[in-house]
């Protein structure tokens, strides 16, 4: 047993850590020696690496490629929040220092601004995004459906012919922007793109077309199964599904929220709060305790499904005061 407690504490005392602090010049090992540039730690970090951010506003860039994004490692940790002076991430106060991540490189304006502003590509549960805000994605690219220049302004989740389930919590999107799931697309084809999102918001994002703050895409016989614990959408707009959007075809998407809130979310067509397209197979739904509150323009307490032979609504259990 001693053994055992030895061994554990040598590999806490082991896990590396990296300082970052808006604008500062040293090399990110202590508070005092921070460095002020995010993307080249992420691209630095191993697995296992924990990336202490303090607050301020970071962007993946300093030019004007639309590409950059700061693209998530397998097994890293990101934590926000901090003011600088803190040793474990649970004295941060996220709300009062907020960790801003932004897409508004180049000129101001959205017009230009990154296609995505986090980019996650085939990584386990071990990765995890903790108190940080994300916004100013611009994913409006002219490309075919699913590429991530048109999807998922504020995070492209890439489970496409591999398997992505990062953990996301204790974060904000805000003010994102796309074609298909403004502020998460969850890119499941031929793979598997299944995130967990832990007390997390979601508001004024908006979708050119579906997923008007999340776009779950399990086509191509691939799955897409998120879960959504503690999450509040809010005031989100798209054509199909004003807070998220579901596609499944021959594929899988089996969507879980528990305690959620979807407020004024809007849809120029179907699903103010939720809408599923289904092919083949159907997207279950499997929810406990949500709220569902003048969302436009389907009466609160329903989700829309659809398929080839016809459009549904189905009544949702919602939790009463």
């Amino acid at each position: 047993m001693l053994a055992v407690l030895f061994m554990a504490t040598v590999c806490l005392a082991d896990a590396q850590i990296i300082y970052v602090q808006q604008d500062a010049k040293g090399k990110g090992t202590s508070w005092s020696d921070a460095t002020g540039d995010l993307a080249k730690s992420i691209k630095s970090a191993t697995p296992g690496t924990q990336i202490w951010v303090a607050k301020g506003i970071y962007k993946p860039t300093s030019g004007t490629d639309r590409n950059i994004s700061f693209e998530i490692k397998n097994g890293i940790k990101i934590f926000g929040g901090f003011v600088g002076t803190e040793t474990s991430p649970e004295q941060r106060n996220i709300s009062e220092n907020q960790t801003i991540l932004s897409g508004e490189i180049a000129q101001p304006g959205v017009a230009d601004n990154s296609y995505n502003v986090l980019l996650i590509k085939g990584v386990a549960a071990e990765t995890l995004l903790d108190g940080l805000t994300i916004t100013g994605g611009n994913a409006n690219g002219d490309a075919s459906e699913g590429h991530r220049t048109r999807c998922g302004g504020g995070l492209f989740n890439d489970g496409h012919n591999s398997t992505s389930t990062p953990v996301i919590r204790n974060c904000t999107f805000i003010g994102n922007f796309g074609r298909d799931g403004a502020a998460v697309y969850n890119n499941g084809r031929a793979g598997n793109s299944s995130p967990v999102f832990v007390n997390c918001v979601f508001k004024n994002n908006e979708a050119g077309l579906d997923g008007g703050a999340v776009y779950n895409d399990g086509r191509l016989n691939g799955k897409s199964n998120p879960t959504f614990t503690n999450c509040t959408f809010e005031r989100n707009m798209g054509t199909y599904g004003g807070a998220i959007c579901n596609a499944t075809e021959t594929g899988v998407c089996s969507l879980t929220l528990d305690n959620c809130t979807f407020r004024e979310n809007a849809a120029y067509l179907r699903g103010g709060a939720v809408f599923s397209l289904n092919g083949d197979e159907k997207c279950y739904l499997e929810m406990s305790d949500c709220d569902f509150v003048g969302n436009y323009p389907d009466d609160n307490n329903m989700i829309f499904t659809s398929n080839t032979a016809r459009s549904e609504a189905y009544k949702i259990n919602r939790s009463e005061p």
